[in-house]
């Protein structure tokens, strides 16, 4: 291929990178959530409520020395995560809009409200 046609179709993919990355889409944020003192913990403080965006990852992170099953039965957003012991964290994606309740089949205290924006 000529140097002429390298560079053309370089220009091109770049118009085509500059367009993709250039249209205000955020980025999704991982956000992390503790289970500790058989509560839910986002940055230290006990939370029943949580806002996020479509496309949001929450990493439940198990900071108790017992083990907590974290799941939702919700229409918009069903998962079961499984027991996971201290340490172990799983993740969950929200990629719809709306509210997706959130418990802990072992403690049936925790309960959780994420609002997907």
């Amino acid at each position: 291929m000529s140097q002429q046609k390298n560079f053309t179709r370089s220009l091109g993919l770049a118009a085509l990178f500059a367009a993709l990355f250039s249209t205000g889409v955020a980025h999704a944020a991982e956000v992390e959530v503790d289970q500790k003192n058989k509560a839910f913990v986002h940055d230290g403080n006990k939370i029943e409520a949580l806002t996020i965006k479509v496309g949001d990852t929450i990493r439940f992170k198990n900071e108790d020395p017992f083990f907590h099953n974290i799941f939702s039965l919700s229409d918009l957003k069903t998962f079961d995560l499984g027991s996971f012991p201290k340490g172990q964290s799983k993740t969950v994606v929200f990629d719809k809009p709306g509210l997706v309740e959130v418990e802990c089949a072992i403690h049936p205290e925790m309960y959780m409200e994420v609002t997907v924006q």
